[in-house]
């Protein structure tokens, strides 16, 4: 049986390389107003997996790219990513982020949006110190797909009759994007022609799919220890997620009528968590997103074809299959 990839092995080649984005995350969130990186630092210190930052470091080394500017795209990327996390746990009222207290439960709701609103302008302040317009665009359409996605999500919340095409339209704007802008913006450094260019958005694109069909997973299959986030939180919020679409699309159960409860009392006892999730094993739910998450997964690993053999080429073809086995 294959080993299964470790992701500080993965990044072990740019590991120098992401100790300077965090640096450089520090250094561009100091201000004279002086709650801006305190607030910064606690994000940074938050334990994310620097996931985005690193497809962009690597496939801009896939092309033989290294130096300044890929950390100073990198940590853009960072900030957009930090962005979108303070007002999502705004949005969705969730008082943790990985096990410790969410930005705004210790600051409070109007300086953290402010603090994301910074966040994102930083980000392209720090895209612009380069005259680069062709990536400041890239950055600017992949943050208004997140924003758009988040919106959508919205007027899709507490929908149990939410349709899986509309379900990935929301994953494609919140998460997929960002991940392909970031392969892409590491191809452009690295002088990729237009097919290489594709091939890397295309590999991100996919990857940030199959990130967030596992994320939804994890709400059914993860440690809730690890997550850092309280049983059933997704469904609580009123998120419909890939599981449960399929389950609520398969007919004799009373799967919808629970479902339907849990989102409206926005709690769920652990009699109706335990009843749904037997449902989903039943209806082989859980199976059918894996299987869609490897799909996903598959297709980015798919683009690399198109690029020579490389240490490089390595570590993002092992990625998804990181991706596909996390447990958090």
């Amino acid at each position: 049986m294959e080993k299964t990839p470790v992701l500080s092995q993965i990044f072990e080649p740019i590991r120098a390389d992401l100790e300077l984005v965090d640096r450089e995350f520090v250094r561009q969130i100091e201000s004279q107003v002086a709650i801006i990186p305190t607030m910064g630092r606690y994000i940074q210190q938050g334990g994310g997996k620097r996931v985005r930052p690193a497809v962009l470091l690597m496939s801009a080394r896939l092309l033989g790219f290294t130096g300044e500017r890929a950390i100073l795209f990198a940590a853009a990327v960072e900030f957009i990513h930090s962005a979108t996390l303070v007002h999502d746990d705004i949005i969705d009222e969730s008082n943790l982020r990985r096990g410790r207290p969410a930005v705004h439960a210790r600051w409070g709701n109007d300086v953290t949006v402010l603090l994301g609103d910074y966040l994102y302008i930083k980000s392209m302040s720090l895209a612009l110190t380069h005259d680069t317009l062709d990536i400041v665009r890239v950055l600017c359409d992949a943050t208004l797909k997140m924003i758009e996605g988040e919106i959508y999500q919205l007027t899709k919340n507490g929908d149990a009759a939410i349709t899986e095409d509309e379900h990935f339209d929301i994953i494609r704007r919140k998460t997929a994007f960002l991940f392909g802008a970031s392969s892409q913006i590491g191809g452009m450094l690295g002088g990729a022609n237009k097919a290489q260019e594709e091939a890397l958005q295309q590999y991100g694109f996919n990857l940030g799919i199959a990130f967030q069909v596992v994320d939804d997973l994890l709400d059914f299959t993860g440690d809730y220890e690890a997550l850092g986030k309280p049983v059933a939180a997704d469904l609580v919020e009123g998120k419909m997620t890939l599981p449960l679409i399929h389950l609520l699309q398969q007919p004799g159960h009373r799967g919808g009528e629970i479902v339907r409860e849990i989102i409206e009392k926005r709690a769920a006892t652990s009699e109706q968590w335990q009843e749904v999730l037997g449902l989903l094993r039943e209806h082989r739910s859980i199976e059918y997103a894996s299987r869609r998450a490897v799909e996903f997964a598959e297709l980015a690993k798919k683009q690399l074809q198109l690029f020579p053999p490389s240490s490089e080429r390595e570590a993002l073809l092992a990625l998804p299959d990181y991706v596909l086995s996390r447990d958090r």
